[in-house]
């Protein structure tokens, strides 16, 4: 103790109230750990043993230990997997735009040119918004009657978000817009660590710009680029306010939606904790496989 009283500035409040590292440490780390567990772990344990119950909480009913069968009866509603098929095709266009999107952006605005820095700024600002505010400004230019997509486009009185075909592809479409600043702020980052030598070689032997392409930059950003892919895959499969917020199809109802609806206001509270640890199940599946092929990138 004295030893490490000694490494303190003696001047220094904690020297004064004796207070050694290790107390002062834990004066930050003890409240961090104790906040997870109240709102993160607790809840998860708990919500995990009313998954393998009847419980309503609308009801004063008992919850009565029923196994697995909410699971079985999840599995083997058909219309839970149309759900989960809506939500992957959601994921697929959403996540594919952002990459497409972001990434593009990112070759743009990987050079010098005037206001540089404005212009980053201005492109980051739709990820720095609300969901909810952004779905309902997306409704907006949506709106058949008075909105700008229609106008510039000169579709007239086109249903964007009443038609069950196109719905789900125009909200995909406002998540791309949200989120692809956050994919070229990865890239960007993965852009500005390549070596520059390697692009001075290349121009030396005459490589064209596709080689230099596929060659250089897709490979050295590739981890960066899949890391920005896992963050969002994750994300966009948990989307509710968004598509909530913007339309009422059944062909926009994401597998998050209906899980509110089950909850909420259904009240059937054993089976939609079920079904969110199925939920869990697939985003982590689907996670390891994205870091795996991380690992698989980094060797290379």
């Amino acid at each position: 103790m004295a030893e490490m009283m000694n490494r303190l500035d003696p001047m220094s409040r904690a020297a004064s109230r004796g207070m050694s590292d290790l107390a002062i440490r834990n004066l930050f780390v003890i409240p961090t750990i104790a906040f997870l567990i109240i709102f993160n772990i607790f809840p998860l344990i708990y919500s995990l043993g009313y998954s393998f119950t009847d419980f309503r909480a609308s009801s004063s009913a008992p919850a009565n230990f029923i196994g697995l069968q909410n699971y079985r009866d999840l599995l083997a509603d058909p219309f839970i997997w149309s759900n989960f098929t809506i939500t992957a095709k959601y994921v697929i266009v959403s996540v594919t735009g952002q990459v497409l999107v972001g990434f593009g952006l990112a070759l743009l605005l990987n050079r010098s040119f005037p206001l540089k820095g404005l212009v980053t700024t201005l492109l980051l600002l739709p990820m720095m918004l609300s969901m909810a505010v952004v779905g309902l400004f997306w409704k907006l230019l949506y709106d058949p009657n008075f909105g700008m997509i229609n106008y510039a486009l000169g579709l007239g009185n086109f249903e964007w978000l009443s038609d069950p075909g196109i719905a789900l592809y125009a909200v995909a479409l406002t998540d791309i817009w949200m989120w692809s600043p956050f994919v070229m702020l990865l890239s960007l980052a993965g852009l500005s660590a390549v070596p520059k030598h390697l692009y001075e070689a290349a121009s030396i032997d005459r490589a064209g710009r596709f080689y230099v392409f596929f060659r250089i930059t897709l490979p050295l950003v590739a981890p960066i680029l899949l890391i920005a892919i896992i963050f969002r895959t994750m994300e966009a499969f948990k989307t509710f306010d968004l598509a909530f917020v913007m339309t009422s199809q059944p062909t926009t109802e994401l597998i998050s939606i209906r899980l509110y609806k089950m909850a909420f206001q259904e009240w059937q509270t054993g089976k939609s904790c079920a079904l969110a640890y199925i939920v869990l199940i697939m985003v982590l599946t689907i996670t390891n496989i994205y870091v795996k092929y991380l690992n698989k990138a980094k060797e290379r």
